[in-house]
């Protein structure tokens, strides 16, 4: 349909004790007149199509999901295009050979140096972390990217254990298989 963006929406920190049910979030969309809302695995992650800037779809949702789920997250929304680039601008390639092993988080701001360097004193052999910086001329979009490789497992990395406070900026990650699943869907919605 013409005049509608696909946006993918992000949701920050859902799993453990935060709820988000990808039924009930699929039929919430779509009851407020979201078209093609679909919803992938349940961790935060949703398509819609929409006539709204970025700012007013994140907006609507973020009220939505505040008053249907008691979600009061930071919620990212990239479009099909900026996604696509996130895949595009990986500077780390060979790692997605195991795609448990590569994450991308988008970022609200831009780290500080001192917080890549403290982060990456924590880093073991192999394992790589680089901020991909986003805007509307660049092709990764209006969002930062960091893009976080953890070769010996993520769940037992130290840097990934403080990726996220130590960072300093609000972000949200998936690992390489959701990153390239959302693409897919994406793409998919954009030639509905």
């Amino acid at each position: 349909m013409p005049g509608l963006t696909t946006y993918i929406l992000l949701f920050r920190g859902v799993g453990g004790a935060t709820k988000l049910p990808v039924g009930p979030l699929k039929e919430a969309l779509t009851n407020a007149g979201f078209k093609n809302a679909t919803t992938y695995i349940n961790s935060g992650n949703a398509l819609v199509r929409s006539a709204l800037s970025r700012e007013e779809t994140i907006a609507k949702v973020a009220a939505l999901c505040k008053k249907k789920f008691a979600f009061d997250k930071a919620i990212f929304a990239p479009t099909a295009a900026e996604w696509k680039a996130v895949m595009d601008s990986n500077p780390f390639q060979n790692a997605t050979a195991t795609p448990s092993l590569l994450h991308a988080a988008l970022l609200e701001g831009t780290p500080t140096p001192a917080a890549m360097k403290a982060l990456l004193a924590v880093a073991v052999e192999g394992e790589q972390l680089k901020v991909v910086r986003g805007g509307p001329s660049d092709r990764s979009g209006g969002y930062d990217v960091a893009y976080i490789h953890t070769p010996s497992g993520f769940g037992t990395s130290k840097l990934a254990a403080k990726f996220d406070k130590g960072l300093g900026v609000v972000n949200t990650a998936r690992n390489w298989n959701s990153v390239m699943k959302l693409n897919e869907l994406a793409l998919a919605m954009d030639t509905k």
